[in-house]
């Protein structure tokens, strides 16, 4: 009975309980895209580091996890492979340039300088892996492909500042990766010996035993066993930090306060949904207070006036979170490759299910009231 009398009260006032859905669905879309918009962000500055072949980020000693400040030698890399239970180990550093494309286009790119076949360089989807040492040639990673149509086989102009003076480099793509974006950029993966050579500042020797990176790479045979072999390389490797990938990302300039800042407004949004939605139906059950007087005094109990406008509740949200939810994919389709929004199916659900709950949270309070009202009081007849 509860259920048929809520299906009829909103049948009856279809209009006003759809714009009340459409409230909602806004709501959705704001929750949704703020959610993928913390993931977009997110990936930007995570992506290469999450996505890396390797277990270990060993940084130089005492300089925070920061990889622009850190400062890692040959010899380093070295030390570090002679650990028991090290597989491999590859250096990587890490700089921004402008990359050169089409009819006077610039593109700003992460350059990521590693070693061809060691733990930093990236699987290819399209082409093959880099090969020489020296040799002028690149990954790009798919962010780049999309926004600039380059492919396998094309040549690619990097801008670099040396010195005062402007240098320009010619490389051949030999491979495109999935995406890798760095410190909100996306990525060109080179020999490090070539990223020493047009890497911005001044002019590198190119010598193969002086090379300094900002990182070490380091796979290990045991994945599972990091921890202790973080502890095993820092103290059997002289001023150096070794963190898993995770705690890598996190220290990446910018990453925790960007994440803390939208999470923070997510959660406001579900917050203004519940008293929005608690509000409506507030308003609602001070409007029906004589319906619902006349229904307790005919012996309609309280389980029914509860059922009632739960089901109402539930199915308007449900309306709203549904329209809110195809909106939202539908206008993700019309936004470019430039802007840093990825709706992940975890974000989504769990934005979705989030959502769902805030209608019968925010409407405990008008069910309440319903079920206190006194019949007699509600029809005006109480002394």
């Amino acid at each position: 009975m509860g259920i048929y009398l809520a299906l009829k009260e909103i049948w009856r006032n279809r209009g006003r309980f759809f714009l009340f859905s459409l409230v909602i669905a806004l709501i959705t879309v704001l929750v949704l895209f703020i959610a993928a918009l913390a993931d977009g962000l997110g990936n930007g500055n995570k992506e290469y580091i999450e996505k890396l072949n390797g277990d270990l980020i060993v940084y130089k000693a005492n300089v925070d996890l920061s990889i622009p400040t850190s400062r890692v030698d040959r010899g380093k890399r070295t030390e570090t492979l002679r650990v028991p239970g090290v597989k491999d180990v590859g250096q990587a550093s890490f700089s921004s340039v402008v990359l050169l494309h089409g009819e006077n286009k610039k593109l700003n790119v992460a350059l990521i300088g590693v070693e061809p076949g060691k733990p930093g360089e990236p699987p290819v989807v399209q082409g093959r892996g880099l090969t020489e040492k020296r040799g002028k040639e690149a990954i790009i990673d798919r962010n780049v492909a999309l926004r600039t149509n380059l492919h396998v086989g094309d040549d690619l102009t990097i801008k670099s500042i040396q010195g005062t003076q402007e240098e320009f480099f010619v490389l051949r793509i030999v491979g495109v990766s999935d995406g890798r974006q760095y410190s909100l950029q996306p990525s060109v993966i080179v020999p490090h010996l070539t990223f020493d050579l047009i890497k911005p500042g001044t002019p590198a020797t190119g010598n193969e035993t002086d090379l300094i990176s900002n990182v070490l790479i380091v796979q290990l045979q045991d994945p599972a066993n990091w921890k202790n072999m973080a502890v095993a390389v820092e103290e059997q490797v002289n001023d150096v930090r070794a963190v898993d990938r995770k705690t890598a990302y996190e220290n990446t300039p910018g990453y925790s306060a960007q994440q803390s800042t939208l999470n923070t407004q997510n959660f406001f949004s579900l917050l203004i949904g519940i008293l929005v939605i608690g509000g409506f139906f507030q308003i609602q059950m001070l409007q029906k207070v004589p319906q619902i007087g006349m229904l307790k005094a005919i012996g309609a109990p309280n389980g029914t006036i509860g059922i009632a406008a739960l089901t109402q509740i539930i199915i308007v949200t449900v309306v709203g979170v549904a329209i809110g939810t195809a909106l939202t994919l539908l206008l993700s389709l019309t936004f470019p490759a430039t802007v840093p929004i990825v709706f992940s199916p975890n974000a989504i659900l769990l934005g979705i299910g989030s959502l769902l709950l805030v209608g019968p949270i925010g409407g405990l309070v008008s069910i309440r009231y319903a079920l206190r009202v006194e019949p007699l009081t509600a029809l005006g007849l109480a002394s």
